[in-house]
């Protein structure tokens, strides 16, 4: 009998051990190559094309890959961000039902993506944010405790590029230069890594 409460009592142990070391992440994700080619189409409607599709489901491995636990995705309703989104889930094997489309990512301001931040992020250990420029830009240098790197180009975030902000065991927060900035992978790079 008391082999079988000291095994409940370390398994508790290790339990709450677990959970007091789980790190919490916010996952910030530009929307993949889009298609121009139809200048009649809304840009709201605009799909990807056969390169960002690849790259969206590549970005998908690559975090499938890295192990990081998404618990819950925030992603615009664009077609653009959705189709990258449903990608990268099925990759990571997150059905698309628990998905949250919220139509203030799209055409978001700063202000705007902290305040969903704000909204979503209670209870999440890792969030995903699929979206758009500029405002996911803008979000990753206003989170970042260091200056995030650009490209050769100049650029932060190019087409499905994918930023990791670490909390550590603080909760995720919208508040400026809180996060470390454990990763920015871009597909070319996610080929390598």
């Amino acid at each position: 009998m008391f082999g079988a409460i000291r095994v409940i009592v370390c398994w508790l142990v290790n339990m709450f051990s677990i959970q007091a070391m789980q790190k919490n992440q916010l996952i910030i994700m530009r929307h993949a190559k889009s298609d121009w080619s139809d200048a009649s189409r809304p840009d709201f409607d605009r799909p990807l094309t056969a390169r960002g599709k690849k790259a969206a489901k590549q970005m998908g491995q690559w975090l499938k890959q890295k192990q990081y636990r998404i618990g819950r995705i925030l992603c615009s309703p664009a077609r653009r961000a959705k189709q990258t989104c449903l990608l990268v889930a099925e990759q990571l094997d997150f059905s698309q039902q628990h998905v949250l489309w919220e139509d203030k990512i799209y055409e978001a301001s700063l202000n705007d993506l902290i305040a969903l931040i704000d909204q979503y992020s209670a209870g999440a250990h890792t969030l995903l944010i699929v979206g758009h420029n500029p405002g996911l830009d803008q979000l990753l240098c206003h989170l970042c405790h260091d200056r995030p790197p650009v490209n050769d180009s100049g650029k932060l975030l190019t087409t499905a590029a994918t930023a990791v902000l670490d909390y550590g065991t603080l909760p995720i927060s919208a508040k400026a230069h809180q996060a470390r900035l454990q990763c920015l992978i871009r597909p070319k790079e996610a080929l390598i890594n």
